[in-house]
């Protein structure tokens, strides 16, 4: 695609490549980014407590991930049959309380492992906006359908987001001081919210990662959010709801990515990859033909080839 307006984005000082592991948090734009990443067979977990929208969510996140929290009852609430804490995605909700505390109690471990052994962290922000529940006075990361008037709606102020960005970036040094952090603002549009609503929130994310995640040559900033408002700035790059992008503008902002924030030489074998994928997809005519047989052996071969190097990939 070629555009006007092409956004200078610099390249990453510590790219990511095969060798990289990388933990994805954040917005549901973050999850579009993972599945990029799973399906070139990178190193990368996403979102382990469940789709995160804003700092507050995600920093309180980490911390229970370096702290080693222990979930309890008092943790959790039972409401439309099933169980579930304000500080999680529904995703996590179970029927079971007990079922539900242990998987968290799990879910905290194996997150903290997680980012301590990551080279890269790529954090996501959605919006500004966030509810807080009238009862508890605490900010929650999801409402599970609640009634609304058990919460009170705010926005975090650009100083409130600056020192939650620098919380987050204390809490994972604590474990991991050599992590490489990217930070991002999702271009998926909150316009719930209202439109001007919707851009005072990312104004209020971007002012404040500009103020703040700088300060530490080990983060960086990838404008998912810019790219979108700008070199795609048409509505014919979004999905039938208008707010999310469609698959066009994702690999679009993908293929921005990876120019800028994954090593040269890791996009050779993004290209192997991407043809046994290719090979995996395909459906032939006649499935026992001699031909379509030496097809998958041959590509057989190329799997097992880049198996013996990449241990970690599965196909």
């Amino acid at each position: 695609m070629q555009f006007r307006t092409k956004i200078s984005i610099p390249k990453n000082d510590n790219p990511i490549d095969y060798n990289s592991k990388m933990v994805s948090l954040g917005s549901c734009f973050a999850v579009n980014m993972a599945e990029k990443l799973d399906y070139f067979k990178f190193q990368n977990t996403c979102n382990p407590f469940g789709i995160l929208f804003h700092p507050l969510a995600i920093e309180k996140l980490v911390d229970f991930a370096v702290s080693g929290k222990q979930f309890t009852e008092e943790d959790v609430f039972f409401y439309n049959e099933r169980w579930h804490s304000f500080d999680l995605h529904s995703d996590c909700s179970n029927s079971s309380k007990e079922e539900l505390i242990a998987n968290l109690n799990a879910i905290v471990k194996s997150t903290r492992q997680q980012i301590s052994e990551a080279t890269h962290i790529i954090i996501t922000y959605g919006t500004s906006w966030v509810y807080r529940n009238i009862d508890a006075n605490q900010i929650v990361a999801n409402c599970h359908k609640v009634p609304q008037k058990q919460f009170g709606k705010e926005i975090l102020s650009v100083a409130i987001i600056e020192n939650s960005i620098q919380n987050t970036i204390d809490l994972i040094q604590k474990i991991n001081p050599k992590a490489n952090i990217i930070f991002t603002v999702s271009p998926v549009r909150h316009l719930k919210d209202g439109y001007v609503e919707n851009q005072l929130s990312k104004s209020h994310l971007i002012s404040a990662l500009h103020s703040s995640s700088f300060q530490l040559p080990t983060s960086s900033y990838f404008p998912s959010y810019e790219i979108m408002m700008d070199e795609l700035r048409d509505y014919r790059f979004y999905a039938e709801d208008m707010i999310h992008p469609n698959q066009v503008a994702i690999d679009y902002i993908w293929e921005r990515f990876s120019e800028t924030s994954i090593s040269e030489e890791s996009h050779s074998v993004m290209k192997e990859v991407e043809t046994i994928q290719k090979g995996l997809q395909h459906r032939p005519f006649n499935p026992n033909s001699e031909s379509h047989q030496q097809f998958l052996s041959k590509l057989q071969d190329k799997m097992a080839k880049l198996v013996s190097q990449y241990s970690f990939m599965k196909f």
